[in-house]
């Protein structure tokens, strides 16, 4: 059942009345140029955002990107928004380019997110609880621990503690894929009951398809309380100057795990692409949407909500 968000938002919304609109967009604002890092989370709230930007008379595009070179086409003003950054996770890559002020960080849209390793139930009950346990399992793992796309922010932490020999894990290979491929590596060993170690999260379908824990001992690594982290929205350095209107959309969009876990269920299971994915989530929650276009207008200057609405 979809978990509603927000309703003391929406509520006071309703109450209150409109917000005093942003002014219009000029007509340069209306290519929106979106980044998506190939994560399921990330595509199906880039899609939403797309979809929402498409009622309101913008021409979003989407480019699929690795985690550097979306901050690097910000910095090179080919890219406009990005509503993927995971931090802590991201600190790394995101640092050089706040330094530059190329990047600015318009806010969360997503908290209390979790990034780290971890293993089915049946190998916890087995006994590997922490990081330090994972090399006394090395054996019946074929020294591979499963990562996603090359690039990503988890699998450098994999790699450097490979490299460091932290924990014992110096003997590891990381395997690296994709999100989708380590999925389907997890499914094939979860059937099995075999040992598998791979990186894991929350927002995500995983956390309902399989029964798994998360590993302890990764605080130095991916952060404490199981790699805690908020997801935020950047923009390249000058856009909400240059296109108010679409930045108070992203900086009032708000997510939570329940949505984005509906969404990404709606993908990965029900085999929609995003945007299919997107207008579904989106005609069930149009409640949730609601405090979103608050004050927001369409390209040319009229109220958001009612342009909106017909597709919902």
């Amino acid at each position: 059942m979809a978990r509603p968000l927000f309703p003391a938002l929406a509520v006071l919304a309703l109450l209150a009345g409109p917000a005093a609109a942003v002014a219009a967009d000029p007509a340069a604002c209306r290519a929106v140029r979106l980044a998506d890092i190939g994560w399921t989370d990330v595509a199906a709230t880039t899609a939403l955002t797309a979809l929402i930007l498409k009622d309101l008379g913008y021409q979003p595009k989407i480019d699929v990107l690795t985690i550097p070179a979306t901050f690097q086409s910000m910095k090179d003003k080919q890219t406009d928004a990005f509503l993927g950054n995971w931090m802590p996770a991201m600190e790394a890559i995101r640092k050089p380019f706040l330094d530059d002020k190329s990047v600015e960080v318009l806010g969360p849209n997503l908290e209390g997110a979790k990034y780290t390793l971890a293993v089915p139930q049946y190998l916890y009950d087995a006994g590997l609880h922490d990081f330090a346990d994972i090399a006394k399992f090395g054996k019946e793992l074929d020294w591979r621990i499963y990562g996603i796309e090359p690039g990503n922010e988890g699998n450098r932490h994999v790699q450097a503690l490979i490299k460091a020999d932290r924990d014992g894990l110096g003997k590891f290979q990381l395997m690296e894929s994709s999100e989708q491929g380590m999925l389907a590596e997890v499914a094939k060993a979860y059937r099995a009951k075999q040992p598998i170690v791979f990186l894991a999260w929350e927002p995500h379908p995983m956390n309902v398809m399989f029964k798994l824990d998360y590993l302890t001992g990764g605080d130095d690594t991916f952060g404490p309380n199981f790699g805690a982290a908020n997801v935020y929205t950047d923009i390249r350095a000058g856009y909400a100057d240059e296109c108010p209107n679409v930045a108070a959309l992203l900086r009032q969009e708000k997510f939570s795990l329940g949505a984005e876990d509906d969404m990404m269920n709606l993908i990965i299971n029900r085999k929609l692409d995003p945007a299919r994915a997107a207008a579904a989530w989106a005609h069930a929650h149009k409640d949730i949407l609601r405090p979103w276009l608050d004050g927001v207008t369409t390209i040319d200057g009229k109220p958001g909500w009612p342009a909106v609405q017909p597709r919902l």
